[in-house]
């Protein structure tokens, strides 16, 4: 299977799942980083481990369907089967989703469906919780809302700063992602209504 990862920022996740292939412990081809921003480091990285990128810039287009309509012609072009979100900060329409429904894959800095959004550290952190996360979750219409494929908690120490808590986060993301991708890439998620049931 072929995948794309899509990242905007940093890629810190990207590497990690980077780092898993080359271990052998996901099955599948990441044929594509794709980014919305031409500066993105996540970029660098997918270059030095001779992945193919592409950058499809939102100033371009005239609505979010077009910019997704594009995404869409890219992705066929280059025969992908499922899509990696990760760190891609724009807000994904039904002509993406529809066009691969039950193969977006997200990761999210909390344990859904508590602090949604794009300050879940920093929002569980002032909460005051004591226990947060991260879940990796199906993309559907709505944000931060499909169907959960895995969780891994985080305790808050008394002593944590949102720093340290971001930190504790990135280690179990860096975890479980590689994870969800090689469960789904080996046709073992089945999404039975909000459920994802794991085989």
């Amino acid at each position: 299977m072929n995948f794309a990862v899509f990242a905007s920022g940093n890629g810190t996740n990207l590497q990690a799942i980077i780092k898993a292939l080359k271990k052998g412990k996901i099955n599948a081809n990441l044929a594509l980083v794709l980014s919305d921003n031409k500066e993105a480091y996540a970029l660098k990285r997918a270059k030095r481990a001779k992945i193919k990128t592409v950058v499809v810039e939102a100033k371009n287009f005239s609505s979010r369907e077009d910019y997704d309509a594009e995404i869409v012609k890219i992705l066929e072009q280059e025969k992908i089967d499922f899509i990696v979100l990760a760190g891609f900060m724009r807000i994904i329409t039904s002509v993406l989703i529809n066009n691969f429904r039950n193969k977006i894959l997200n990761i999210h800095p909390a344990l859904l469906p508590s602090f949604k959004g794009t300050h879940a550290i920093v929002d569980a952190f002032n909460y005051g919780v004591k226990v947060t996360g991260v879940t990796v979750h199906f993309v559907d219409e709505k944000m931060d809302h499909g169907p959960i494929i895995l969780q891994g908690s985080v305790k808050v120490e008394e002593d944590d700063t949102a720093e340290t808590l971001e930190a504790k986060i990135h280690k179990i993301e860096h975890k479980i992602y590689p994870e969800a991708i090689r469960l789904f890439s080996e046709g073992k998620i089945k999404i039975e209504g909000r459920k994802a049931r794991i085989a």
